[in-house]
Order: C-alpha cells, then sequence, then structure tokens
C-alpha cells in the first residue's frame, strides 16, 4: 500500500506538525493516516504505506491510544488488530485538547498553586504577581476550555464563525458604556 499523491503531503506535513502538538513525526504521520484511510488499517499496512519499521508502527500505536484517538476494529476471518479514528474530527480535535490540558496545563496550575501557597500574605514580590497573573489566565482558559468542551458540535462551529464578530460586538458594548 503505497500512499497517494493526493494524500502525501498532507501526510508528511501532519507527521511535522505532530511534533508541535505532543507526539512524535512518526506518530503523526500514522494518525493522518488513519483519519484519511476510509477502512481500517493494520500494523503492516501502516508500516509498509510509512516506510517505517513494524515496532516504531506498534509504539506509535500505543500512544495513539494513549491518547484515546484512535480505536481497535476487529475484522471478520483476520486476527491482525485493526485501527480507525476514534471519533469525527471534532471530537478528536477535543481529545487532542483535552490531552494536552491534562498533560500540560494542569501540571502547570499545580505547580503554580504550590507556589503561590507557600508565600505568606502580604509578601508579594514582583514574580509572586506574575505566577498569580499567570494562574489567574490559565484558571480563565480552562474555565471557557470547559465551557467549549460541553458544547455540542454544532454550536461550537457556530461560535467558531462568529471570530470576528463577538470582538465587534465587545468593542461596540465599551464604546457605549463609555458614552454613559
Amino acid at each position: 500500500m503505497n500512499l497517494s499523491p493526493e494524500i502525501e503531503p498532507f501526510v508528511i506535513h501532519f507527521g511535522e506538525m505532530g511534533s508541535h502538538w505532543g507526539f512524535n513525526r512518526t506518530v503523526g504521520q500514522m494518525f493522518a493516516l488513519l483519519v484519511l484511510s476510509e477502512d481500517a488499517l493494520n500494523a503492516d499496512q501502516l508500516a509498509e504505506s510509512l516506510g517505517v519499521s513494524r515496532g516504531n508502527v506498534s509504539m506509535g500505536l500505543k500512544e495513539l491510544l494513549s491518547w484515546r484517538l484512535i480505536r481497535t476494529q476487529p475484522q471478520p476471518g483476520d486476527r491482525k488488530d485493526y485501527f480507525r479514528p476514534n471519533g469525527s474530527i471534532w471530537e478528536l480535535a477535543m481529545q487532542v485538547l483535552s490531552e494536552r490540558r491534562k498533560r500540560e496545563v494542569d501540571p502547570t496550575l499545580s505547580v503554580l498553586r504550590s507556589q503561590l501557597m507557600r508565600v505568606e500574605d502580604g509578601n508579594n514580590s514582583f514574580a509572586h504577581d506574575k505566577m498569580q497573573e499567570i494562574h489567574d489566565l490559565l484558571e480563565l482558559f480552562i474555565g471557557w476550555f470547559d465551557d467549549i468542551h460541553r458544547m455540542n458540535p454544532e454550536n461550537l462551529k457556530t461560535l467558531l464563525k462568529l471570530g470576528s464578530g463577538v470582538g465587534k460586538v465587545l468593542d461596540m458594548k465599551d464604546r457605549l458604556l463609555v458614552k454613559k
């Protein structure tokens, strides 16, 4: 199984982007290939398509399973495991965001909370104030993320399409409040 000219550039690019999103190039390429494949693929097919070792594919599949981005799909009459994406594009995007939060934001908040509790009241240094600002921003982001995560995909699409329109409404509100 070779990559078609239609999908090869995207699979390669997705591998490069994967390193920015928290997983290595091969894992990113595997994920892209699974998302773009109409049929579930097994590890041998992934290895052959991407020109990587079977061991590398096996480790990548474990990582994608741990991120809950893929799932196994049994094939009648075949003992091999076949894999496919674990949901729609929207669900996969939300899962990546959830995992990034769990792996990056939550530990940072934990460290910030610990450091902020150690400082005695009234002994606010410049560093303490900046840590408090970072903490408050991350808490605000987490609250926003939780709200977004609870939205159904259609409402989320509508919200995203509003885009700069929301900013314009807020600017108008500010202008109206200043005139009062």
